[in-house]
């Protein structure tokens, strides 16, 4: 799979099964992460209007950006980086200014109103913005495995993108199942 291209399918052997195991999991990450460590931790790195990333799609050129990292017993294990356009007012554009260190993926998934997208996968490496931005905050290795969905609540749609951090792989596979 070449690096910074986002596909609908995770390549067979081409990743471990305990990271295949974190980027195929089709409930919340924060459930896990929850699960798998004794103490879970938000941290909130940036939310600010900030221009979006070329592989977005966003269709405009500023979308309000939240990143965060996850962190499992002190360890950052996943790096997330969530858009929402600009655009429009909404609940969801309320909802996630209010957020701060709370998990974005406790409202995702707890809300019924919320339709979840395919999830994309992509490797990324020093080149990709996405991966200088994580390699500024946490350890990497030389290429980091990320996945994304866009989440729509009526006309407001926010896409979500997830970096494992090398450290995912030392957390029970199985916990949070």
């Amino acid at each position: 799979m070449p690096h910074g291209r986002w596909r609908e399918r995770l390549p067979r052997g081409q990743v471990e099964r305990r990271l295949a195991s974190w980027l195929t999991e089709p409930g919340s990450l924060t459930a896990r992460c929850q699960a798998a460590s004794s103490h879970f931790r938000v941290r909130l790195l940036r939310f600010a209007r900030a221009p979006a990333l070329a592989d977005e799609g966003s269709g405009r050129p500023m979308v309000r950006v939240r990143e965060v990292l996850l962190e499992c017993d002190g360890v950052p294990v996943i790096f997330a980086h969530t858009t929402l356009s600009t655009a429009t007012g909404g609940r969801l554009s309320n909802w996630i200014a209010r957020l701060g260190s709370r998990s974005l993926g406790s409202l995702l998934f707890a809300h019924p109103g919320f339709v979840r997208g395919a999830i994309e996968y992509c490797r990324l490496d020093a080149r990709h913005p996405l991966f200088r931005r994580v390699a500024a905050v946490a350890p990497t290795g030389p290429v980091l495995w990320a996945r994304r969905s866009r989440h729509r609540l009526g006309a407001q749609e926010v896409l979500v993108t997830e970096v494992f951090l090398p450290a995912i792989a030392d957390i029970e596979a199985g916990c949070g199942r």
